[in-house]
């Protein structure tokens, strides 16, 4: 039989996917399944956009310039300037979401081998991507106990070697919801421009800051034209995941010329995300303070009911619509797995996703979970329930 490739057998499973099939198992068994572990919102996808599909008249649906759409490039490009981003359509590329400008920066800035400084935990996938590209993740860890803020600025810089290319942030972040302040941006900066890397920001939960707090992007720190490199997307900002459309956005031309040969290859983004993407921008801004709203009060229903379950810690988030939970158990992974397999409360269960994943470093989230509060708040009232009684049941099964 033919072998697939080390970088195949290396390429790692998804946190967030990989216990799917005892879901859709618990679900056969007439199980219900609050999916706490994925960051598919149920907010309704704003009715623009859905109109933009159902109205296409087209008589064929054709490729769009490799570099997306003009008239949505140039729209776009207007509305980050709204937000105080003053870029160009001829600095950002229109990508199969931000999962492919990820691919495009990594195909452009990298070599094998070379290396990227990522605070963790990070998005699991991130690990994934840059298998892909035979680029080694470094990870410098963050800390429960603080929030997840920044770690120390020497733990980074005590990483970087010749091989170090990059360091990559997500902000507002995926897993842990923190939300990074001007002063520690402006650390990575000095940090960057001092060895002459690449600050590469996963920017798409951007509209969704608590509390009266403020995204600074790494587009605005000044300096960094040259090095900034914003990934942004519209799945989550208009709940619409499924229209795959994102974008590479930067100031630097030699980044942007070889994304484009990347771009060129792949032919181009999807026809009808981008139709449905550049209808969104005309969203009321009345949809975000709604969505905004709706999310802080599903955080603090999720996050005060987690604190209240004896053992379980969780801090704030700040943007972005995930938390990171300790729980009171040895091994999360099987502890989620269980709760599919042989746990259930009056016919209920809740899907969580287990924090290794979303580190590099060997050891480190094995009592940590991810959750989502993309349910509404009946949903993760009952979900805190089911949750407590579990972790009671785990601790006492035989």
């Amino acid at each position: 039989m033919p072998k697939i490739s080390s970088r195949g057998e290396h390429m790692p499973a998804s946190p967030i996917r990989k216990l799917v099939p005892y879901a859709e198992k618990a679900k056969k068994r007439g199980v219900k399944v609050y999916h706490l572990n994925i960051g598919q919102p149920d907010i309704k996808t704003p009715e623009v956009a859905l109109e933009a599909i159902r109205n296409f008249d087209g008589k064929v649906i054709e490729y769009s310039l490799s570099e997306g759409i003009a008239s949505y490039r140039h729209e776009l490009a207007a509305y980050y300037k709204k937000h105080q981003i003053d870029i160009t359509e001829n600095q950002l590329i229109i990508t199969t979401g931000g999962s492919e400008a990820i691919n495009f920066i990594l195909g452009s800035c990298m070599d094998p081998g070379d290396e990227i400084i990522i605070p963790e935990p990070y998005y699991a996938n991130y690990k994934g991507f840059c298998t892909a590209y035979a680029v080694n993740v470094v990870p410098v860890t963050s800390s429960i106990e603080d929030g997840f803020a920044l770690p120390p600025i020497q733990d980074f810089e005590k990483h970087i070697t010749e091989r170090t290319k990059a360091i990559m942030i997500c902000n507002p972040g995926n897993p842990t919801g923190y939300l990074y302040s001007e002063e520690e941006l402006m650390l990575l900066r000095d940090l960057v421009m001092k060895h002459n890397l690449y600050l590469i920001a996963d920017e798409v939960y951007r509209e969704f800051c608590y509390d009266g707090a403020t995204h600074h992007s790494i587009l605005n720190v000044p300096g960094l034209d040259q090095h900034a490199i914003v990934v942004d997307s519209v799945s989550k900002r208009y709940s619409m995941c499924g229209v795959r459309i994102g974008c590479l956005i930067t100031r630097n031309e030699d980044v942007l010329k070889t994304a484009m040969k990347f771009a060129q290859a792949r032919l181009s983004p999807p026809t009808f995300g981008q139709i449905a993407a550049q209808a969104a921008l005309n969203t009321p801004d009345e949809y975000f303070h709604e969505v905004i709203a709706e999310y802080v009060n599903r955080r603090n229903v999720l996050v005060e009911g987690l604190n209240s379950i004896e053992g379980v810690k969780c801090p704030t988030p700040k943007g972005a619509f995930y938390c990171v939970a300790e729980l009171p158990v040895d091994d999360a992974d099987h502890f989620a797995a269980w709760l599919l397999k042989d746990f259930d409360l009056n016919g209920e269960t809740v899907m969580l996703a287990p924090a290794s994943g979303f580190y590099s470093t060997a050891g480190l989230g094995k009592t940590q979970v991810r959750v989502a509060y993309v349910l509404n708040i009946p949903s993760l009232k009952k979900s805190v329930e089911i949750l407590r009684a579990a972790l009671i049941a785990y601790k006492n099964r035989s």
